[in-house]
């Protein structure tokens, strides 16, 4: 099985892991365990729309800050408030990329890094690819550093040399874990008071809840 690195846009046809730590990859899978269907948006409009139409509960963020008329943002921790049928979100990045990409569609995390490798594995036919979210089409290093860990569960895989890198680089956990809360991501979020989040995203494998994107909607694989 070969596995594969990349940022922002997706090459593979066959299985991808989108991953964008802080936050979107973290509170949808947060989200999994309250609400039956998610839907992720580009626009605040469609969000706005999508929400009324479904009787939704609305979430989303511009550059870390809850957008304002939402019932909340897109915080792992305030996200586990909120219950109901369907869950409407909007993110600066995580969101944004999922819709161009071709192949079988996984979510991931520190927080559900090994389920989401294990899935991989049970459905990919023979390619792995984990398409860093990045912010807003640049290198983000907790993405980065992010699917290192999920990497680490697929060392028996034939890993091109940014997968190498990235699992190379996520391997010291205390250096992990002062890089990102040090990354400019997080210095945003510790700016707009959600310096707990940052904390939350980082916690690994509290979860084996495995988001699935397919035609538009997030369910639980």
């Amino acid at each position: 099985m070969k596995v594969s690195l990349s940022l922002d846009k997706s090459y593979s046809k066959d299985v991808a892991i989108m991953v964008d730590v802080l936050r979107a990859s973290t509170t949808i899978t947060v989200a999994m365990k309250t609400f039956n269907t998610i839907i992720p948006v580009k626009t605040i409009e469609d969000a706005s729309n999508f929400a009324e139409k479904y009787g939704a509960v609305l979430a989303g963020e511009r550059r870390g800050a809850p957008i304002k008329g939402f019932d909340t943002g897109n915080s792992p921790i305030k996200i586990s408030n909120f219950e109901g049928d369907v869950l409407v979100i909007t993110t600066s990045n995580g969101t944004r990329i999922m819709d161009s990409m071709q192949s079988k569609i996984l979510i991931g995390s520190f927080v559900n890094a090994k389920s989401v490798a294990k899935t991989a594995l049970n459905l990919a036919e023979n390619h792995i690819e984990i398409v860093m979210a990045g912010v807003e089409g640049t290198f983000a290093i907790e993405d980065f550093l992010g699917a290192g860990e999920i990497i680490s569960n697929l060392t028996n895989q034939k890993l091109d040399e940014m997968a190498i890198a990235a699992y190379m680089a996520s391997r010291n956990r205390d250096m992990v874990q002062n890089v990102i809360k040090n990354s400019r991501s997080a210095r945003r979020l510790g700016e707009l008071g959600l310096g707990n989040d940052v904390d939350f995203c980082l916690k690994r494998n509290i979860y084996d809840t495995v988001p699935l994107y397919e035609n538009g909607r997030i369910k639980s694989n």
